[in-house]
């Protein structure tokens, strides 16, 4: 088959009439095909021959941008992956998820040398609908530096690979040179609001005598916050009212705003990789690779309104003149009651009647000031407050193995390993509060952290048969993986889990006066949550391939897996190419898969602050299998709804596409339709007093308009309906979901790739086109709101794409990219259709000079999205001060410059 080629500064560009791109160092290298390992176990199989479309990117091709983000690097590279900001998405905004083919984030495996890398502890709770409730891997460890090649699969894999692979697999490929070293240094900002970066990374080769290598890398970054935010309209009518103190709110920036949108301040941001091999036979090789990774993560949440944030400041309607109970009366800031033997000592509440009802009357302010056994929130935070939250998160993964061949005529290959992965996230949360400690509150809390560990256990043999008649062995191959998974909640500091004196369930004095417990945004895990939960699974699987004639290659796969908490699946995989011609080929794939829960969305504990409505409420997570989880499904059963289970959801994938050459031109043309029924989701927000006091009626149990939670556990215990003691951790919720399996889709489209070389002058130049049209549709409803339906279906744009002109003049070298993104809707702050966004196609231009000097160094300058465009407006930026619409895929955050400086030595 043709290849298209371009030389670029140091790199070379090869698109081949199979769509993988790569580039590299080596100008000889241009002459062979492109190997993968990816997609087949046949070795010295090329990226041109596989039955599925697998793109190449070089670790050369991904350092020569201007970010170092893993995410937005590969985002940059494969139209048909997308990864947003994510500004105040609770744990989202630490790991960003992001999303190929238009699935979840965990319906992508990643691999790194061909091995599993493990998930992230970091679960999505809020991931704009497409996201929410995954728990994925996070790529942003992995250094560019450290990458000879990152190979993407763009087709189902579950019977190659096992659980996740139904969107497509990640392979990460470290670098293997034991000589040599690279150095770079680079700056960059947005044009405006912030977003300073800077990061400074090495890669070095070592030889171990004549037999092995030893590779490292690492790199240390940190990037400034941004903000693209207005005034709310609230704040902006408590500032008029002459409330000043709003303009305070938030602390860990240095802002007037009450509450910022944009990307959150990152620190100490190190990375670090080793990949190591030793020969101790003609074929026989040890290896190890390993990393470690840690970084802080500190971004803004939602304004607390001091005159009417629930279970804060929002008080009882009280009389205007003296602040007694009054149901007739006006609006209030609550006041606690700190004497502790009786209570009517202090005001209900503050009236709000001056600033035009935005203000607390100044009279009996100053009487709750004044009286020691008064308090009211006002009087710390007078302008209310905004919790900034976070997490510091540490990563780090061995992995060792022997790899080699022994000769049984054909060669029988074998690859036995060992990994273990680890990914800690310890979340702290500042300027904010545990109400019902009333003034002996503290103002930063550790909320506690998750911890999520792998063990994988990998056996991997291939051996070439000779077939009469075929144009090439018979590859089969077999192997066995063990993998454990453990999911650990750590329990928060005491403060951010106290239940206390102020608490707001309305029990004898004084624990019933309307403050919410635990601190306030992100509670504190209780101790009855903590613990680890694990799950573990076996799988066999077998596979075929072979070259039948020089024209026609064949594939084939099947894999078993028993899950100890999920039960078994099987799953089938084959594929076929043709090649009509030498300049015309077809290709196809047909596959099962699976995906399995994990064992963090089994079990894991939450409580998120979210936009219920248009109110902001806390919103539980819980496992299902708990007490309260079980009681939940049994009432939806007796109100004539399906009983919602957890279980893996399963997948049909069938890909076909086209691969031609038309004078020097290249091109691809793959169309992939995936179906994926019982979806993993968290479920809807069930209200969990209401559901209590249902079965309290059905039985007969008075209970009282005023009881809360606990109070009807406690009621229903008394009267034998069920046992309070199974709702442990749970009695503090009112409303709460769960992860289940909710609802099906098929998501359908096409991935268009063409390379066009040509020359300017005596310079080289190259055109590259990367188009894809991915379309998601709900066929399977299940209980999700309207508003997830529409994210679901159109979040992510239908069409992105982007063309590429590469020219390289001697020493100097340049690019320039048109990046384009089609229209988008938003369930703008998921308020289910009460904010709807219906946003406008983006295009956006970036370009990058660079200059080579003395053959070792290099300096570029360049710029993303060069004019400065941004997503259309946000027609709600009133509600809560955010300026554009949150999950644009081009970003919110406008231009922005850098400059790098690369030394490459031998």
């Amino acid at each position: 088959m043709h290849k298209k080629i371009l030389m670029t500064g140091a790199s070379a560009l090869i698109l081949s009439a199979f769509g993988a791109t790569a580039s590299f160092a080596q100008e000889e290298t241009l002459n062979e095909d492109i190997l993968i390992v990816t997609g087949t176990r046949r070795t010295a199989r090329s990226a041109a021959e596989s039955p599925a479309p697998v793109d190449v990117i070089s670790g050369d091709e991904l350092i020569n941008q201007g970010t170092t983000d893993m995410t937005d690097l590969i985002r940059l590279a494969v139209p048909s992956y997308n990864v947003n900001q994510q500004p105040i998405s609770d744990a989202a905004t630490l790991v960003r998820p992001a999303n190929l083919r238009g699935l979840s984030p965990d319906e992508t495996l990643v691999l790194v040398n061909s091995k599993r890398l493990h998930r992230a502890a970091v679960i999505s709770f809020l991931g704009g609908g497409i996201s929410d409730g995954a728990q994925g891997p996070d790529i942003s460890t992995i250094p560019a530096l450290a990458l000879k090649r990152v190979e993407v699969l763009r087709d189902g894999a579950a019977s190659q690979y096992g659980s996740d692979a139904i969107a497509g697999v990640l392979n990460f490929i470290l670098r293997d040179n034991a000589e040599g070293s690279t150095f770079q240094a680079r700056y960059g900002s947005n044009y405006d609001n912030g977003g300073d970066a800077y990061s400074i990374a090495a890669n070095v080769g070592l030889p171990l005598g004549d037999i092995g290598f030893f590779n490292i890398t690492g790199e240390y970054s940190e990037t400034d916050p941004t903000s693209q935010s207005i005034q709310r309209g609230d704040a902006a009518a408590l500032i008029a009212a002459g409330n000043t103190a709003v303009q305070d709110a938030v602390t860990h920036l240095d802002t007037d705003f009450a509450q910022t949108w944009g990307q959150p301040q990152t620190d100490d941001n190190i990375k670090v990789f080793v990949n190591t091999g030793v020969k101790f036979s003609e074929t026989g090789e040890l290896y190890a690779f390993g990393n470690y990774a840690q970084r802080r993560v500190e971004g803004g949440f939602f304004f607390r309104n001091p005159t009417n944030r629930g279970g804060v400041f929002a008080g009882p309607n009280v009389d205007p003149l003296t602040g007694a109970p009054d149901a007739n009366g006006v609006p209030s800031v609550r006041v606690g009651d700190l004497s502790g033997d009786s209570i009517g000592d202090c005001p209900a509440g503050i009236p709000l009647t001056a600033g035009g009802g935005l203000l607390p009357d100044p009279g009996i302010l100053g009487q709750v000031t004044a009286d020691a056994n008064c308090f009211s929130f006002v009087e710390l935070f007078p302008g209310g407050f905004t919790p900034s939250f976070g997490g510091n998160l540490t990563d780090r993964s061995i992995a060792i193995g022997v790899r080699g061949e022994i000769d049984f005529g054909s060669g029988l290959s074998y690859d036995l390993s060992y990994k273990y992965g680890k990914n800690d996230a310890n979340f702290f949360i500042n300027n904010t509060i545990n109400a019902s400690l009333g003034p002996d509150t503290p103002t930063a809390f550790r909320p506690g952290g998750y911890t999520q560990e792998e063990d994988n256990i990998n056996l991997d043999l291939a051996y070439g048969i000779p077939v009469a008649g075929f144009a090439s062995d018979l590859n089969i191959a077999a192997g066995f993986e063990y993998r454990v998974e453990s999911f650990t909640i750590r329990a928060g500091d005491p403060a951010s889990t106290a239940l206390g004196p102020l608490s707001a369930p309305s029990l004898a004095f004084p624990n019933g006066q309307g403050f919410s417990s635990s601190s306030n945004g992100f509670g504190g895990f209780i101790d009855s949550s903590a613990g680890t939960s694990r799950q573990s699974n076996v799988a066999f699987y077998l596979d075929a391939e072979a070259d039948v004639t020089e024209n026609l290659i064949l594939q084939a796969a099947i894999r078993y897996e028993d899950f100890d908490s999920f039960g078994d699946t099987t799953n089938v995989k084959v594929g076929a190419l043709y090649k009509v011609t030498p300049d015309f080929s077809i290709r196809g794939t047909y596959s099962s898969g699976f995906h399995a829960p994990t064992a963090g969305q089994a079990n894991v504990t939450n409580v998120s602050t979210v936009f219920v409505g248009t109110v902001l409420a806390d919103q539980g997570t819980i496992p299902l299998t708990s007490g309260a989880g079980q009681f939940m499904a049994d009432f939806l059963v007796s109100q004539g709804r399906d009983r919602p289970t957890l279980g893996p959801e399963n997948s049909d994938s069938f890909s076909g596409g086209v691969a031609f050459n038309a004078g020097p031109a290249s091109f691809t043309v793959d169309y992939f339709n995936i179906k994926v029924t019982d979806r993993i989701s968290l479920s809807e927000s069930f209200d969990f007093s209401a559901a209590l006091r249902t079965v309290a009626a059905d039985n007969g149990v008075a209970v009282n308009a005023g009881d809360s939670t606990s109070q009807l556990l406690n009621a229903l215990d008394a009267a034998g309906v069920l046992s309070a003691g199974d709702f442990a951790g749970s009695e503090d919720l009112t409303t709460f979901g769960f992860f289940n399996n909710d609802f099906d889709t098929r998501t359908q489209g096409v991935d268009i790739v063409g390379n066009l070389p040509f020359n300017v002058g005596t310079g080289s130049s190259n055109a590259t086109l990367a188009v894809n049209y991915t379309k998601t549709e709900v066929i399977e409803l299940g209980n999700i709101s309207a508003g997830r339906l529409r994210q679901l279906e159109e979040n992510l744009p239908s069409w992105k794409g982007n063309l590429t002109l590469n020219h390289q003049q001697g020493n100097i070298s340049g690019l320039v990219r048109a990046n384009y993104w089609g229209s988008f809707f938003e369930d703008h702050l998921d308020s289910n259709l009460a904010f709807p966004i219906e946003a406008g196609a983006e295009i956006t231009f970036d370009a990058q000079l660079a200059y080579t000097f003395y053959d070792k160094f290099e300096i570029a300058v360049g710029a993303n999205n060069i004019f400065n465009e941004f997503p259309d407006k946000n027609p709600f930026a009133n509600v809560v001060g955010a300026k554009f619409p949150l999950t644009s895929p081009g970003g919110i955050n406008g231009g922005f410059y850098y400059v790098r400086l690369t030394a490459t030595l031998p």
